[in-house]
């Protein structure tokens, strides 16, 4: 007979795992390796249900340990994430306001409203650095809030919103892009040949 608490926490753990896959699959890049860390998650959960507390957020208990095993999985091909802090985010945040009033100058920010952005969108994050689709999936595609987010992350709430400040910059861009190959939207300047005539 498994012991109520024990029933209780394959309960909960079940109910969560249609969650579990979609927070997989937004921070693996291949359906497979999604697929392969949704298992590893709640192998994981079951082999640590001893540190679960019964009332307390089972879904961001699972994602955390999701993220934790999602990041030892990428370590070994990690890319370094430029400092987020000093003076380099306020370049960042600087081209950020710039790049988003030169789109909406040109009328590119509608763009986007009338195509098809679903496969855009998912290359887009698949070329995020880890740590910054990360905090999109956490945020954006599961809602948690910066609070929970940094919790679930073991970082401060302030690394979250730089980390979406900028994760979101990069995902602007290359939907613009997409808008562009689309021919939705005029080439961007820097992209343009001189005429040699």
């Amino acid at each position: 007979m498994i012991p109520e608490r024990d029933a209780a926490f394959e309960r909960d753990v079940l109910a969560l795992l249609p969650d579990v896959a979609r927070f997989a699959r937004s921070l693996a890049r291949d359906p497979a390796d999604a697929d392969d860390l949704a298992q590893e998650t709640i192998l994981q959960a079951y082999r640590g249900h001893h540190t679960f507390r019964p009332g307390s957020d089972a879904r961001r208990w699972l994602f955390t340990i999701c993220r934790n095993a999602f990041l030892r999985g990428r370590r070994r091909d990690a890319r370094l994430v430029a400092t987020e802090h000093g003076e380099e985010a306020e370049l960042e945040s600087y081209a950020a306001a710039v790049g988003h009033a030169v789109a909406e100058r040109r009328g590119e920010a509608q763009l986007l409203d009338r195509i098809e952005v679903g496969p855009a969108i998912r290359r887009a994050m698949d070329a995020l650095p880890a740590a910054f689709r990360v905090a999109v999936a956490l945020v954006d595609v599961e809602g948690l809030s910066y609070e929970e987010a940094a919790a679930v992350e073991g970082v401060p709430i302030g690394t979250v919103r730089s980390r979406l400040f900028r994760a979101r910059r990069l995902l602007q861009e290359r939907l613009l892009e997409h808008a562009r190959d689309a021919g939705l939207a005029p080439p961007h300047p820097d992209d343009q040949q001189e005429d040699p005539s």
